[in-house]
């Protein structure tokens, strides 16, 4: 157990955050320049977090008597959660002009939201999970609907928050029967004795609407019924935040919660829960995102459908399907930011042009950009040589070797489904007429957020080793 003062170095990702939101309340209320200075202040904060927790993955503690753990895993979760909201955050700094939600606050939610997950992907208590879980989600219940003059902005809110509720309500019964069968809500306790622990229907029980709670928060089928309207109807950058950082979140308590499975070898009695849910969402997704002219929407039902894939990872239990699924989240976050990025460069006023028309001959207006798009339309249906298709190819492979091939195969027929609806944006943009007589308003920032995405997508297609041996390391 390290010292005290060890304890506060290796902390130094939640503290410099803390310090962040704490002078970004300050500035909020003193000066009426916030909104200028609030996300200089974030994307610093968020960039020296991420670099930090990136040179200490391989370091690994257990601090505050179990309740945090630092470095290791929680560490590359970390690094993927301040990156994300670092590009985010650049392309906010002109859309929410446009979006007209010009605030300071924003920025501080986005903070609030950061930490959150980071709790959630650090902790090694129960209880941690469940704080880091709220003040994640409320952050996000507020930033659906930050521009209270937007009926579908409110509306979005509204349903997110009602539904988030719901699932939580199963989250924290399904920890009181955890904790009442293991008479702790320590993780390391609950993981070494789950051999045992799973012969208890008490504490099955409560695992399970625990899973049922956080499949909520993954948007896996039939838990879904939440993200088409709450994407739609909220600003895209926002959108881009809860369905990529969010999702992250989400999956890391997830694989939390199986540790047991892959690194003790004890029996994945869950593995058909998540195959269920991976089927469905898998194919709901797909085929629904078919008949979508919406684009956010679309990418709603794609984001359903990706879930589904991940959950493959959890279903085969294994150490090689684990590092699939976080190479994916962390892929997908690249992938998806870049997208929901053009979406909201493209965006015009009232949520007008985040339709597919509006995309039609984009390649005459900017090249740049119908590049871009395309990059990411193909690393979303996972065609090589892009990042996209090693995302799938590791879930894919950890499932083979657990003997589920038959969700592989499943998997690979609702890639070739999708297919048809990334590939129809990009003939929308280099084989269709323009309908929109518009310009793209091209903002340095988003344009920087946007291209650093696309060269993740490249560089881990190239080099998906690279990211690997990364992985691997911090699982380890």
């Amino acid at each position: 157990m390290p010292t005290n003062v060890s304890e506060y170095i290796y902390l130094m990702p939640f503290v410099i955050l803390g310090v962040t939101i704490l002078i970004s309340l300050i500035i909020e209320m003193v000066s009426k320049e916030s909104e200028l200075i609030l996300p200089w202040i974030s994307i610093i904060s968020f960039f020296i977090i991420s670099l930090y927790s990136l040179l200490n993955i391989n370091q690994h503690f257990i601090l505050f008597n179990g309740m945090i753990e630092v470095g290791g895993r929680s560490a590359i979760f970390n690094f993927v959660f301040n990156l994300g909201a670092l590009l985010v955050t650049l392309s906010s700094v002109d859309y929410i002009k446009k979006y007209g939600s010009y605030y300071g606050e924003y920025f501080i939610l986005i903070q609030f939201s950061v930490l959150g997950m980071m709790i959630m992907a650090a902790a090694s208590d129960i209880i941690m999970i469940f704080l880091g879980l709220e003040l994640m989600s409320i952050s996000f219940y507020v930033l659906a609907g930050i521009n209270r003059k937007k009926l579908s902005a409110n509306e979005a809110s509204m349903k997110y928050f009602l539904l988030g509720a719901f699932a939580t309500g199963f989250i924290v019964y399904g920890i009181a029967l955890i904790y009442g069968s293991a008479t702790t809500t320590n993780i390391s306790y609950i993981v070494s004795n789950f051999s045992s622990l799973i012969h208890n229907v008490i504490f099955v029980t409560g695992f399970i609407l625990f899973l049922i709670g956080f499949s909520f928060k993954i948007a896996a089928v039939p838990f879904h019924m939440w993200v088409p309207d709450v994407y739609q109807g909220s600003a895209t950058t926002v959108t881009g935040l809860m369905s990529t950082t969010g999702k992250v979140a989400a999956f890391s308590v997830l694989i939390l919660s199986l540790s047991a499975v892959y690194f003790l070898n004890v029996t994945n009695t869950f593995s058909a829960y998540f195959a269920a849910l991976s089927t469905m969402s898998m194919l709901l997704g797909s085929i629904v995102a078919i008949s979508q002219k919406n684009l956010k929407r679309m990418l709603a039902y794609s984001s359903i459908a990706h879930a589904g894939y991940m959950l493959i990872g959890l279903a085969a239990g294994n150490i090689e399907s684990i590092e699939g699924i976080i190479f994916y989240l962390m892929v997908y976050s690249f992938i998806n930011l870049g997208a929901f990025g053009i979406i909201a460069i493209i965006e015009g006023e009232n949520d007008s042009r985040t339709d597919l028309d509006a995309f039609a001959g984009l390649n005459s207006k900017n090249p740049l950009l119908a590049a871009l798009m395309s990059l990411f339309m193909i690393a979303l249906a996972g065609i090589p040589p892009f990042a996209g298709f090693f995302g799938k190819y590791y879930v894919f492979l950890g499932a083979i070797k657990a003997d589920l091939t038959w969700l592989a195969i499943i998997g690979v027929l609702s890639s070739v489904i999708s297919v048809y609806f990334y590939l129809r944006v990009i003939v929308y943009m280099y084989f269709r007429e323009s309908n929109y007589n518009f310009q793209p308003y091209l903002t340095p920032y988003a344009m920087v957020s946007v291209v650093i995405c696309g060269l993740f997508v490249i560089l881990f297609g190239i080099i998906p080793d690279l990211l690997m041996n990364i992985i691997t390391d911090a699982i380890k």
